[in-house]
């Protein structure tokens, strides 16, 4: 995982969640931290701070439920 990615999502996560520190594999649904609203605003963030578009099929729960998972999506998505 490529810190220079994480940092800023792991940011984001700790601001969300009013400063609550997680570890990048922790699963954000799974603690009943993350909200169906919450998932909306960070495929809105994702999209803006990394210039991707998460398509209709990045929109798996797989993909968002740790820093690290999120952070593997946008290489993904930078890559392609």
């Amino acid at each position: 995982m490529a810190e220079n990615i994480a940092v800023p999502i792991r940011e984001f996560v700790t601001r969300s969640f009013s400063g609550q520190q997680l570890a990048d594999e922790d699963d954000m649904f799974a603690l009943g931290f993350a909200t169906s609203l919450f998932a909306m605003q960070l495929v809105a963030f994702v999209e803006k701070q990394f210039g991707v578009e998460v398509d209709s099929d990045d929109l798996d729960i797989d993909n968002f439920r740790s820093v690290r998972a999120i952070a593997g999506l946008v290489e993904r998505k930078l890559a392609a």
